[in-house]
């Protein structure tokens, strides 16, 4: 590919003499013990080799888009992995244009010795024209790089609420996302309801007569400690009041007694608390992502 070469060029052209070694490239099956082993050392306390090839092997049944990378890429000296960005494209079919491609840029480390070169990475992987690129986990002393590759702030927060299960009116119920509801729906949302699952998400259909509302949960730990459920898709975060009790009931049944979703600020009609500056997320592109829409990213398949 003509521009995966440029960029090798680019990156030795900046080498001394005799270490003309480094490029870049994508990500191949056979480079991802590799990739897991360097995703360790560079997040390990965080992270294990079980995690990250759990990881992989997930992203392995993912259908990237043509002419998209299936793993991300790799930057490698003397051929081996010195650095990695993964890239999850999709056509979610969730924003205003169904068509429409979207990548989150997830991972991203390079060994200390070469990360002068970590841009150059993070440029191969945004060469796709007509993408719309996501950050939606960007470490602290990154924030500056991410401005600077012109991303734009569309979630400042978090908001964490208690869903309580209680009454409901007797025509709504909960249906497994597995099912085909009997009420008007989208057909991509039934697509999407079952992969997730298959990712490892707690996926449900909110069914009233007049149609049936996806929901979308990763189970997570507040610190460490808490067991609670990250929204990663719903029609509308308002849908979360609107449901508060019927989803309530389905969440408790897995031991999440809490709820937190992307926000700039308060959920109307949920009791719970905001918290501004937390999880920030970006994007940079033509198609702007909207609240309670985080489907197949890294927090539905890798839960992070």
């Amino acid at each position: 590919m003509r521009a995966q070469a440029d960029l090798s060029v680019m990156v030795n052209a900046n080498l001394r003499n005799g270490q003309n070694q480094l490029r870049s490239r994508v990500i191949g099956a056979s480079d991802l013990e590799g990739i897991v082993k360097l995703l360790n050392r560079g997040f390990g306390y965080r992270r294990t080799l079980r995690f990250w090839r759990r990881a992989l092997t997930t992203l392995s049944r993912h259908s990237a888009p043509d002419g998209f990378p299936q793993y991300g890429y790799l930057l490698e000296n003397a051929g081996r992995p010195v650095g990695v960005l993964l890239l999850i494209c999709s056509v979610p079919g969730t924003g205003v244009d169904p068509a429409a491609v979207r990548c989150n840029m997830s991972s991203w480390y390079v060994e200390p010795k070469f990360r002068n070169y970590a841009t150059l990475l993070a440029a191969q992987a945004m060469r796709h024209k007509g993408a719309t690129y996501l950050n939606i986990s960007p470490a602290s002393n990154t924030l500056a790089i991410v401005k600077a590759q012109n991303y734009t702030l569309y979630s400042r927060g978090v908001f964490f609420a208690a869903l309580k299960p209680g009454r409901h009116k007797a025509e709504n119920r909960v249906v497994s996302g597995d099912v085909k509801p009997d009420a008007p729906h989208e057909a991509f949302e039934g697509e999407l309801l079952h992969r997730h699952a298959d990712y490892g998400c707690v996926a449900f259909w909110c069914e009233t007569p007049a149609r049936a509302y996806p929901f979308v949960f990763r189970r997570r730990f507040v610190k460490g400690v808490l067991p609670c459920a990250q929204l990663i898709y719903c029609r509308d975060t308002a849908d979360l009041a609107s449901f508060s009790t019927l989803i309530g009931r389905r969440l408790l049944a897995h031991g999440c007694p809490l709820v937190v979703a992307d926000a700039n600020g308060a959920i109307p009609g949920l009791v719970g608390k905001y918290v501004d500056g937390l999880m920030p997320k970006y994007y940079r592109g033509v198609e702007p992502p909207r609240l309670g829409d985080l489907a197949y990213t890294e927090a539905a398949l890798f839960g992070i």
